[in-house]
């Protein structure tokens, strides 16, 4: 039976059954919007995802393949165990105090766009926390060049994976540009120790890995790295931050759930304890559901081998496609989809690190992104900080998502500015 499947935007595109082939540069991507196929996708052997990012990840990293291949699982099962649920808290600490820091550049009182000011908070801090201090610019100058060519860099990934790059010249100059800053600071990021433990940083740990293999690729992982750190936690933390602002009695709850965490405004270094954070269910439930309405457009996995979904089958050299946008506007699995409804998380197992069904914000199957937990973090700091610190109201109405790539989290069309007043 066809049925009607949507943009982001929410205009309607075309009409096509549960599973279509679209072909386009070269390559067959068929995509499945159907429980069956999404369970083929997540857990048959028959798709493999690295043989999907291969050439997205030399195209824009240039790491080459069989060196991606001999490092993939390695590097994956490093990260996720550095930055997994049982040690995420060793972060906890770090980013708050890079937080506060960055808020006290804020000043008092101001105007300011939502996702500039979100990008100018969350940049630095998640940059010294994944690296070190040092590689993010303090000068002012320095710094907007910086984020230029961070932001030419990460708006033409998607385009930069797929296409030659002497297509794409201002991508590929912010690219190079990018590579040689991280080279230029690799052996600062190495000899880094940290003034209260022995604790190694997460560029530290994949450095190690690294080392073993190819020691020359390692400002190329750093790429990547400062790709995935950054590229989707920012636009989340917008989203959040702008869905909040836009429903008064989740704002009001959530500044009532810190009050009472808290108390008053004023502590100009307040911290937060993990056991703090539990105590702040809401603003986790916030940020997983901005990421339940704002996630990624695709996700893909190769086929090596025939599948067999609905009838059809998936020749092996296909792209097997999967829409979480789509996939989270399933009634079955989130009734009222379109509403921002954080309280649906309650219902999650949170505790056990377990999310709703129907849920694929970050991936699924095998290689789910290690660095969720992070995410998810470093968001929330973010979040309880900034409407701790300030009384903010947005001074123009919630964007619409743009629909220019459907690799990762969609960005806002248009500005949103909001008004930010120190509490006292």
């Amino acid at each position: 039976m066809p049925k009607s499947l949507k943009s982001r935007g929410g205009e309607e595109e075309l009409q096509c059954g549960p599973v279509f082939t679209v072909f386009a540069m070269g390559t067959r991507m068929t995509f499945v919007t159907e429980e069956e196929g999404i369970n083929v996708f997540l857990n048959s052997k028959h798709v493999n995802f690295e043989l999907a990012v291969q050439k997205p990840v030399y195209c824009t990293a240039s790491v080459p393949k069989n060196i991606f291949f001999t490092l993939h699982e390695k590097l994956y099962i490093t990260m996720k165990g550095k930055m997994g649920p049982f040690n995420i808290h060793q972060f906890t600490g770090k980013l708050i105090d890079e937080l506060h820091e960055q808020l006290g550049n804020l000043g008092s009182h101001g105007i300011m766009d939502l996702n500039i000011l979100v990008r100018d908070l969350l940049y630095p801090a998640t940059v010294n926390t994944v690296f070190n201090k040092g590689l993010i610019p303090t000068d002012k100058g320095e710094l907007q060049e910086f984020y230029q060519h961070f932001e030419t860099y990460d708006e033409g990934f998607e385009y930069g994976s797929q296409m030659p790059e002497w297509l794409l010249r201002n991508w590929s100059k912010s690219k190079k540009w990018l590579l040689e800053v991280l080279e230029k600071n690799i052996t600062h990021i190495k000899a880094y120790k940290s003034e209260k433990d022995n604790s190694v940083t997460i560029m530290q740990a994949v450095q190690d890995v690294i080392e073993m293999e190819k020691s020359e690729l390692i400002p190329n992982y750093a790429l990547l790295m400062l790709w995935a750190s950054l590229s989707n936690a920012v636009p989340i933390a917008f989203w959040t931050l702008a869905f909040v602002l836009s429903h008064p009695d989740i704002h009001r709850a959530i500044k009532e759930d810190i009050a009472s965490v808290f108390g008053s405004a004023g502590k100009d270094k307040m911290k937060v304890t993990e056991d703090e954070l539990k105590k702040l269910p809401l603003t986790k439930w916030c940020v997983l559901e901005a990421i339940r309405l704002r996630a990624p457009g695709v996700l893909a996995r190769k086929v090596v081998k025939a599948v067999n979904i609905m009838n059809f089958t998936i020749p092996p050299g296909d792209l097997l496609m999967v829409s979480p946008f789509w996939l989270h506007r399933n009634p079955k699995y989130f009734p009222e989809p379109e509403l921002f409804k954080p309280e649906r998380w309650r219902k999650a197992n949170l505790e056990k690190h377990a999310f709703l069904d129907g849920f694929i914000g970050f991936g699924g199957g095998k290689f789910q992104c290690p660095g969720r937990w992070f995410a998810l973090l470093e968001i929330e700091i973010c979040l309880i900080l900034m409407l701790y610190k300030y009384d903010c109201y947005l001074l123009d109405p919630l964007p619409k998502q743009s629909d220019l790539h459907l690799v990762g989290v969609p960005k806002p069309e248009g500005q949103c500015r909001i008004e930010y007043r120190k509490r006292i």
